[in-house]
């Protein structure tokens, strides 16, 4: 109940009031607020106390939980069975709890999930690729997590739940509200095949700085972060860069050189920021279980004449291409083998059904 009035007093990763919480614990914490009992903190200035105290006057925990239980969510806290300990990596910065709509354990769904973030004025590719990622991911067993705005954070939360994956929404705004308006249908099949989070309580609306300081709670949910298409400022970089920071994979996907939108993407891998993906394997590779997650190896297709021993090659590649073909003294002179070497190749070569012979001329077939 403590957490769930704290959550209201400070904007998400306050770290003063994570400092505070760490040493005292919330139920001592909203005790000393609404006593107005100044605690032994350097960074707690008088300013900042009164700024809590006021607005914990106006806070109605019970109403909250209440309002989020009847959309069937709850309110998770550190040392709750469900918590993700990964959070714990934010240090005093992490959330103070977490508004959940869904069935699924957030915990046991973060253990294996990935987060794939990107432009809002997305381009058709960047929409196709993420599209394709996250059913791709959905499909090998992965949860995808995204930020449910426009572009490239919908296109992904689709490309999961059009597989029947499961995919997790982290909101700028509570988890009762419709934001962006027109994903109003995909955050509702999001609850219903996934889990809404945010760290913000019941009614919150969205602003430039949540979402930046919600693009932390996705760096550190997941196991890493694949962005998909970014300018050079961009949203999705700073999600890179908190994965980054947390020790977490982070991935890039190329676009056109020519792109602005992929312009950020690509100065992330060439700075070494990030390792370049083309589709779930190899995003599975990095982030998976060592052995098991492994993506296939890459290779063009093996041709019959890759198969061919040098010597024969050799003889192959010195029988011209004209009709007329070439005595077996042209061919070894061409080939630079002995005649004799060169006629037992040529044989060779025809039993394979590469050359024929014509008179005293060697010809190569002509295949349809």
């Amino acid at each position: 109940m403590a957490r769930a009035a704290l959550s209201r007093l400070s904007e998400p990763g306050d770290a003063v009031l994570g400092r505070w919480l760490a040493r005292a614990g919330a139920v001592a914490v909203v005790e000393c607020i609404r006593d107005d009992r100044a605690p032994d903190e350097p960074e707690l200035d008088p300013g900042r106390l009164a700024s809590y105290r006021a607005r914990l006057a106006g806070v109605d925990p019970s109403a909250d939980l209440e309002r989020v239980r009847t959309r069937g969510g709850r309110f998770i806290i550190p040392g709750d069975t469900e918590w993700p300990s990964q959070l714990d990596d934010l240090g005093t910065g992490r959330p103070i709890g977490l508004w959940v709509i869904g069935t699924g354990s957030l915990r046991l769904l973060a253990l294996r999930s990935v987060s794939v973030v990107g432009a809002r004025a997305c381009t058709s590719y960047g929409a196709h690729v993420a599209g394709e990622l996250g059913a791709q991911l959905a499909e090998r067993g992965w949860v995808v997590v995204s930020g449910a705005a426009y572009g490239i954070d919908a296109a992904a939360h689709r490309g999961a739940l059009a597989v029947g994956g499961l995919t997790i929404g982290v909101l700028a705004c509570g988890v009762d509200m419709s934001y962006p308006q027109g994903h109003a249908e995909l955050i509702r099949r999001i609850a219903e095949q996934g889990l809404l989070l945010s760290e913000l309580p019941p009614g919150e609306h969205p602003n430039r700085f949540r979402f930046v300081l919600r693009n932390r709670v996705i760096a550190a949910l997941t196991r890493g972060t694949v962005v998909v298409e970014a300018a050079l400022r961009s949203g999705a970089l700073s999600t890179a860069r908190r994965a980054r920071e947390l020790n977490r994979h982070t991935m890039g996907v190329a676009g056109p050189v020519t792109s602005e939108l992929s312009a950020g993407v690509h100065a992330l891998i060439r700075s070494g920021g990030a390792t370049l993906v083309t589709d779930a394997a190899e995003i599975g590779e990095l982030i998976g279980a060592m052995g098991d997650d492994l993506a296939p190896r890459r290779a063009g297709p093996v041709l019959p004449r890759d198969l061919l021993e040098p010597a024969v090659a050799r003889v192959l590649e010195a029988v011209p291409a004209s009709a007329e073909g070439a005595p077996v003294e042209r061919v070894a002179r061409e080939s630079g083998l002995p005649p004799d070497e060169v006629l037992q190749r040529l044989y060779e070569l025809g039993s394979l059904g590469f050359v024929e012979r014509c008179g005293a001329h060697w010809r190569l077939v002509r295949r349809r």
